[in-house]
């Protein structure tokens, strides 16, 4: 019988990129949410939530909240991918964020550029146990991968957005307001918020697929398929043996 205490939730944007996890898990059941796809089972003898958010910050948000509210986890990981921001961070590269900062909230000149209002914080922390985890399962699949060319793995802010973004204009545009901005996406800063409310410990790991520019929308597909959502099977399959 599935028991929620102490689980751990698994969430992603795409279905694409849960499609092989569900396949990891142990007595399998589907909970017939709407509109959030909830997976429950076991891996490694440990329980699991996989929830599918949907793409941006309210989908993620309100994601994260029913998993606090209705299902008690205790945990939460995002996998999925995100487009380069930083120059040094190539396409298959990985992150892991210790920072997640919303790239546009703006209330300003109320409340400082970033800062949420009335919190007077802009970027909501990582947990520490889990980034250190998640590194020592990627440092584990990186040496054991095939490859003459294995992804290097990246640890800081990662920023996110209710818009894909996909011009060299937008991602310059980026660098120059949040220098130390790694990688963007659409969800975790709206997770990491809702997990910081809660006291919820929270990370999120983004494969590299496109460098946000031009050729994003080109890229993406391909990549979601052939290499983040294999990725993200190994990464959560060694991160569960660690927990």
């Amino acid at each position: 019988m599935y028991n929620s205490q102490m689980t751990i939730a698994i969430i992603s944007a795409l279905p694409e990129e849960q499609t092989g996890l569900v396949q990891l898990l142990s007595n399998h059941e589907r909970l017939p949410q709407i509109p959030h796809r909830l997976e429950l089972g076991f891996v490694h003898q440990k329980p699991v939530i996989l929830a599918l958010a949907g793409v941006g910050k309210v989908a993620a948000a309100t994601t994260a909240t029913m998993l606090i509210e209705r299902h008690k986890v205790r945990r939460m990981v995002f996998t999925g991918v995100a487009g380069a921001v930083a120059a040094h961070i190539n396409v298959g590269d990985v992150v892991v964020g210790s920072q997640y900062l919303q790239h546009d909230m703006d209330a300003s000149p109320l409340f400082p550029r970033f800062e949420i209002p009335y919190t007077g914080v802009s970027r909501f922390q990582a947990d520490t146990s889990l980034i250190a985890m998640l590194l020592e399962a990627l440092r584990a699949i990186d040496m054991r991968a095939n490859s003459s060319k294995p992804f290097k793995i990246h640890e800081g802010l990662i920023i996110s957005g209710d818009r894909f973004v996909s011009s060299a204009a937008e991602v310059q545009a980026l660098r120059e307001a949040l220098p130390d901005a790694l990688c963007v996406e659409m969800e975790g800063a709206a997770i990491a918020q809702v997990c910081h409310d809660y006291h919820v410990p929270f990370a999120a790991v983004r494969s590299i697929s496109d460098k946000a520019d031009d050729n994003a929308h080109v890229d993406f597909p391909k990549f979601v398929n052939e290499i983040a959502g294999p990725l993200a099977v190994k990464l959560v399959s060694e991160l569960m043996r660690r927990l």
